[in-house]
């Protein structure tokens, strides 16, 4: 075979990413570009789709630019996409009706609550493995058809396209031939049925979604359609929601295996075989991928703010002048000094699923500094962390070994110290920390046969660094106590109607 490298488009909630991997899964060359966060009212978050296409466009042109590739080098396109954040366009022009609305936007909790006071989220979560909660699509969708004038009517008519960022990209690489998603990121949009594979009539009608807006759903690794980079066809032949993706880009290809991506939120994720299994603990039961037509299922814990918030440090308060200033002025100081920040911007996901939750900066003295602000935002992505993976193994009923990180915080040594000391496991760093789009890029390889199996693929993984954990066990009983009381402070902060409860 002459193809030298698979594509990977890694569409992120803050940036888009394109990255160049040869045949022993390293990057060749990487190209990113971010895109901007409207917050129209608080609670609100959209994302401008055509700026969404074109930053994507646009760093996978430089990409091969910066390679010194054409797309004859070519194997395939993966992409990898934040889940959830819901797209509705005009299948004639291709035009987007309403600005997408992001995964972390709250503006359904009040349809959300409704939906409980009438019971229908036991429904939904032994259908779709999910909690009922604005976090995604269905209530998105409802909201766009509810508040766009004549939207509803045209959808019945066939005329509206709904889909995920996946969704987007592949129409808009295409030229609108392929409507299309994976089961990875169908099983986020709470109008999947996990146990029959398709969209489910019932949850269609009760979110009063037209069938006809939905894409098609289909394998996480196989070839949908072909983009025009230039004028050489290149095949699309991989797709799968972000966090799916690093667990296949971590090689978690046997159940009981988990990562942890640390990117705008942090999504931990716990690889647990052909059968769903559902949660007693809140956490969310969700598709790993399909792929040879085999399902492969997840237990998911999301944390919504992480990376996230180290961008409010630098955009919102000024104290750093890019994110990665973060670890030294938190360093300087050598523990948070009694300051603790719940990172509650958009509410908390799991195991405490409260949208009306916000952020606290908690236990502040005339001796706090911004270094202590600094330390204590990322500890705070640490406890929520550990909030999750206690859950997750009430529910496996086992004691995590090691805990395999990824995304763009995982370099923050200090972090991932602290990591390690407050989880009381090792934290292990991969060899190639790119592994969202390493996940999407393998899964085009496979069906492209530039990879030949998986097992190929789980021998290209090693890691970078492994950390232990040192702390004393007092020290992390009081560090956990003072996280509890202020997480008990952020909760049910804001009242239905936008007030403080």
């Amino acid at each position: 075979m002459t193809m030298k490298a698979v594509l990977a488009l890694d569409q992120g909630t803050t940036s888009s990413r394109a990255i160049l991997f040869d045949r022993s899964g390293a990057v060749l060359a990487l190209a990113q570009k971010e895109f901007p966060q409207l917050f129209p009212r608080p609670g609100w978050v959209e994302h401008d789709p055509d700026a969404i296409w074109s930053s994507q466009w646009d760093v996978a042109r430089a990409v091969l630019a910066k390679a010194d590739l054409s797309p004859r080098d070519i194997a395939g396109i993966g992409i990898a996409n934040q889940r959830e954040t819901t797209l509705v366009w005009d299948r004639r022009t291709g035009r987007p009706i309403h600005n997408a609305i992001v995964w972390q936007d709250r503006r359904t909790a009040p349809m959300c609550d409704a939906l409980r006071r009438k019971g229908t989220d036991k429904v939904i979560r032994r259908k779709t493995g999910l909690v009922v909660d604005a976090y995604f699509s269905a209530t998105k969708i409802a909201w766009i058809l509810a508040n766009v004038p004549g939207a509803m009517a045209r959808a019945r008519r066939g005329e509206l396209a709904f889909g995920t960022v996946d969704s987007w990209l592949a129409w808009n690489l295409t030229g609108g031939r392929a409507h299309v998603t994976d089961a990875s990121n169908a099983s986020r949009t709470m109008l999947f049925n996990l146990r029959t594979g398709d969209w489910d009539d019932d949850l269609l009608r009760e979110f009063g979604v037209p069938r006809a807006m939905l894409p098609e759903v289909r394998s996480s690794s196989e070839i949908y359609g072909e983009a025009m980079l230039g004028s050489m066809p290149v095949p699309i032949a991989g797709m799968a929601g972000d966090q799916q993706a690093a667990l296949f880009g971590q090689a978690c290809h046997a159940p009981g295996m988990v990562k942890n991506t640390f990117g705008t939120g942090c999504f931990m994720l716990m690889n647990t075989g052909p059968k769903p299994i559902h949660s007693r603990n809140n956490l969310l039961t969700t598709v790993a991928w399909r792929v040879d037509g085999k399902t492969e299922f997840a237990m998911e814990g999301s944390v919504f703010i992480a990376g996230a918030a180290v961008q409010w440090l630098r955009d919102g308060l000024g104290i750093i002048r890019s994110s990665s200033d973060v670890e030294a002025l938190a360093a300087s100081v050598p523990d948070n000094g009694g300051v603790y920040l719940v990172p509650a911007f958009a509410g908390l996901g799991t195991p405490h699923w409260d949208p009306y939750a916000r952020g606290i900066l908690a236990g502040l003295t005339r001796g706090s500094t911004a270094a202590h602000v600094a330390r204590a935002t990322l500890e705070g992505i640490a406890y929520q962390v550990r909030d999750v993976l206690e859950a997750m193994e009430r529910d496996a009923g086992i004691r995590l070994r090691e805990l395999r990180v990824d995304g763009g915080a995982s370099a923050n040594n200090l972090l991932m110290q602290f990591q390690s000391d407050i989880l009381g496991v090792p934290v292990v760093r991969p060899r190639v920390a790119e592994t969202t789009a390493l996940g999407a890029a393998y899964l085009a390889g496979l069906a492209t046969g530039f990879w030949p199996c998986r097992a190929d693929i789980a021998q290209q993984w090693q890691s970078e660094r492994r950390f232990t954990p040192t702390m004393r066990p007092a020290v992390r009983k009081a560090l956990l106590a003072g996280w509890s009381k202020a997480l008990g402070r952020s909760m049910g902060w804001v009242g239905h109607r936008g007030s403080a409860a």
